[in-house]
């Protein structure tokens, strides 16, 4: 085959060309610091990208799912230690009256303290966390207790919330045998048996009060401990999830990081090879009456 000028012409610059594409690309990679600017310049590594990225997005919106949980349990758990407190003060205040050497006036002050601890006890079931109530199931937003002289059964239902992929965690405890009608009940018989609407004072029913508020104590341990072995699987999960977002980050900037000092290397030989190419294309055209002139 005859091989013309224009053909060689033609060839040196198509290579030219290619050099250039090249010395671009790397130019590309240094200034963005990625393999690829557009999925075609490797469908292969934006298709594993897109995985990775979904991947990272989800474990990311996991992590936002066990805050949530966690800012739950945590202020539930601060709210039931308060409220055991209170019932612990008010069992406190039920022996006390139960003791044959205090008078009738002195049973009023502890019925008065009593009164202001139930309050308080309906002020923490009223607890509200960024505009959720916490003890009324999944009605967060619905105040548990309106009226405090006529409280009904609190709802029970669970929050689930999802923490990992197929992974549960319920986010509440059960209210209602915390804070519910029963539960307050109890301490109304000791403010009744401490002076009904007559004045009377009835000393058997407040001894017996005090093994109903022991019931009501015992509610909130147990809630408690079953909130607490909840809040240790939580940090188990979340300590997996953390593994997760470092692996898949890692597989990620794998995938589409570069390796600068490999570019550079790169960049540098495709520079020699370009400068190589200009060189040679040079004396392959086909020198003109001006040249033999020179």
């Amino acid at each position: 085959m005859r091989v013309t000028q224009s053909m060689l012409s033609n060839n040196m610059l198509r290579n030219l060309s290619n050099s250039y594409a090249n010395m671009g690309t790397y130019m590309d990679q240094l200034t963005t610091g990625k393999k690829i600017n557009r999925p075609s310049d490797d469908p292969v590594v934006a298709v594993k990208g897109m995985d990775y990225r979904t991947q990272l997005l989800q474990v990311e919106q996991f992590q936002r799912n066990t805050g949530e949980v966690h800012n739950w349990m945590d202020n539930t758990d601060a709210a039931l230690d308060q409220a055991t407190k209170a019932l612990q003060r008010i069992r406190e205040l039920a022996v006390q009256a139960s003791n044959d050497t205090y008078d009738d006036a002195e049973r009023m002050n502890i019925k008065a303290e009593v009164e202001q601890l139930k309050q308080h006890l309906v002020d923490i079931a009223n607890t509200s966390v960024n505009g959720k109530y916490i003890f009324n199931g999944t009605k967060t937003d619905v105040k548990p207790i309106e009226d405090p002289t006529n409280i009904t059964d609190i709802d029970s239902s669970p929050v689930n919330i999802e923490v990992s992929t197929g992974i549960v965690i319920k986010a509440n405890v059960n209210a209602n045998e915390i804070f519910g009608s029963e539960a307050f009940s109890r301490i109304d018989e000791l403010i009744n048996a401490l002076g009904g609407e007559d004045g009377t004072i009835d000393q058997a029913a407040i001894e017996s009060s005090i093994g109903s508020i022991d019931e009501n104590i015992d509610n909130v341990l147990n809630a408690r401990a079953d909130l607490g072995a909840r809040m240790n699987r939580l940090d188990l999960i979340e300590n997996r999830l953390s593994a997760q977002k470092i692996s898949a980050t890692q597989m990620m900037s794998k995938n589409e990081d570069i390796d600068f000092e490999e570019v550079i290397m790169k960049l540098i030989t495709q520079e020699s090879i370009h400068r190589a190419a200009l060189s040679t294309g040079s004396r392959v055209i086909q020198p003109t009456l001006i040249d033999f002139l020179r």
